[in-house]
């Protein structure tokens, strides 16, 4: 099971800390992602962290204000997303991967187990 936390409404160019928390499954084991899905839009790769920590990828709209991380000791995943902007409202969905290899990082094909998402809304 998966647990997203951490959602709500902030001004541009604010920040907001999402927290995935998992249980039932070996966590250490699982590959970390997040996803977003806006209104209307298909859903879209955010982050992701490979269970080994040697593969971490960013969607090209993120990178570089968001960062993913994870605590192994908490079954937690973390997305830190800073500089929001409108266009980063979205219901924001973790994932969890038993095989994920880093060719297939940012495919939503690639995870197993999803979370049930939480929503943040950025205003202008």
């Amino acid at each position: 099971q998966l647990q997203a936390s951490g959602g709500g409404l902030v001004q541009a160019g604010d920040s907001l800390r999402l927290s995935c928390t998992t249980s039932g499954l070996t966590f250490r084991s699982y590959s970390m992602a997040w996803f977003r899905q806006a209104p209307g839009k298909e859903r879209e790769f955010v982050a992701a962290i490979r269970y080994n920590r040697d593969g971490i990828a960013y969607g090209d709209s993120v990178k570089g204000r968001f960062a993913i991380s994870r605590d192994n000791a908490k079954n937690t995943v973390n997305l830190q997303m800073n500089s929001l902007k409108p266009e980063d409202t979205a219901v924001y969905y973790c994932a969890a991967g038993r095989s994920v290899i880093l060719s297939s990082i940012r495919r939503d094909s690639a995870y197993d187990y999803w979370g049930q998402g939480t929503l943040v809304t950025v205003s202008s």
